[in-house]
């Protein structure tokens, strides 16, 4: 089991929350997302661990960027 927790810029409401978690779980691998709205913070939970690009193309693909 593997963890990473990842900031995401942009957010802004419950929808956000849901796009990002619906990218992200279509990652290979991740069984889980948990994502915090005020502070950002995504934590990708995942049978191995989880390419960062991956991770950055699925934020990217709901219209959202993960921050440097």
């Amino acid at each position: 089991m593997s963890e990473s927790t990842y900031t995401v810029t942009g957010m802004t409401c419950e929808h956000c929350v849901a796009s990002v978690t619906e990218e992200i779980t279509e990652i290979d691998g991740v069984t889980a997302v948990a994502v915090d709205l005020p502070t950002g913070a995504v934590t990708v939970t995942s049978d191995t661990p989880v390419d960062e690009a991956g991770v950055r193309a699925a934020v990217e693909e709901a219209g959202y960027r993960l921050a440097a």
